[in-house]
């Protein structure tokens, strides 16, 4: 084809549009990095706080098991989302402040099932929470929290500061 052909010219403007799109995608996901952190960072203090609420209700005089089993359920219903607030390119890497290790995109099985572990111990307190069962509650509460130590020993960082830490 002619080097002024209007196919020519259509083919190079294509061309053009798509560096200059794939370029601006470099730019978004840097910007998305930081919101994806942002949310993870928010959902897992909804996490923490829920079970704050949970073990403060259980030191009540007559603890409210609706009110625990609510919380439950925040727990229960976050958990299961964990893997989706990795996505790659969220991690150290993008250069934001994280506490996420590394090793959870090369490892991506492990924290995959340790996330999973999670996700079937909060069902479990949900369950026993809807129970109203008190005692079951306080044990599972300590079982669904070891399960957030196990991912935290392997795949959380030290803190970084008060406001940002996961």
């Amino acid at each position: 084809m002619p080097a002024t052909s209007p196919q020519r010219r259509a083919a190079l403007a294509l061309g053009l549009v798509l560096s200059l799109a794939a370029a601006g995608g470099t730019a978004v996901a840097a910007i998305d990095a930081a919101k994806v952190e942002k949310d993870r960072h928010d959902n897992f203090h909804k996490i923490g706080s829920a079970f704050k609420n949970i073990n403060d209700g259980l030191k009540a005089d007559k603890p409210d098991t609706k009110a625990i089993a609510a919380q439950a359920k925040i727990i229960q219903d976050l958990s299961g989302k964990i893997p989706s607030w990795f996505p790659k390119g969220s991690g150290p890497e993008a250069g934001i402040k994280t506490r996420a290790k590394a090793e959870i995109w090369s490892d991506w099985a492990t924290f995959g099932a340790s996330a999973k572990s999670l996700q079937t111990e909060a069902g479990k307190l949900q369950t026993i929470a809807l129970k109203g069962d008190l005692d079951g509650v306080k044990a599972q509460v300590k079982a669904t929290g070891g399960a957030c130590k196990t991912c935290h020993d392997k795949f959380r960082g030290p803190e970084i500061d008060k406001d940002h830490d996961h």
